[in-house]
């Protein structure tokens, strides 16, 4: 399955609507941005696969960021064993955590981090 960072099916994106943007109170007490209109990739992969039967049990998952927090309690409880990703993300160290605590391989490409805005 494949899944894009987007509104839910049949709603606006944030192209068409505007953003809902949120304060993110980051670890380290740093504030973020944050859309909260839209699904992760990685979301919308694990929903797309299910909706279609696919299991993902066993999968690998490749994705262009390490992932969320979230979207990483998603990947274990979906059964992923593997994630390939190009980046870093820069709030990704509890989903490390999290990846090891279950198990899960985490491969990154490039050790650097993306930067975008509002970051």
């Amino acid at each position: 399955a494949t899944g894009y960072v987007g509104a839910p099916m049949g709603m606006p994106h944030c192209d068409e609507a505007g953003h809902i943007m949120c304060d993110m109170v980051k670890p380290d007490g740093k504030i973020s941005k944050h859309c909260i209109r839209t699904a992760h990739a990685e979301q919308n992969a694990i929903v797309q696969a299910a909706l279609h039967g696919i299991s993902t049990d066993g999968a690998t998952m490749y994705v262009s960021f390490e992932p969320c927090f979230t979207c990483a309690k998603m990947i274990i409880n979906a059964g992923i064993k593997r994630v390939v990703c190009e980046k870093r993300y820069h709030a990704a160290e509890l989903s490390r955590i999290f990846f090891r605590q279950a198990g899960v391989k985490l491969a990154v490409l490039k050790n650097e981090v993306e930067n975008y805005p509002g970051q």
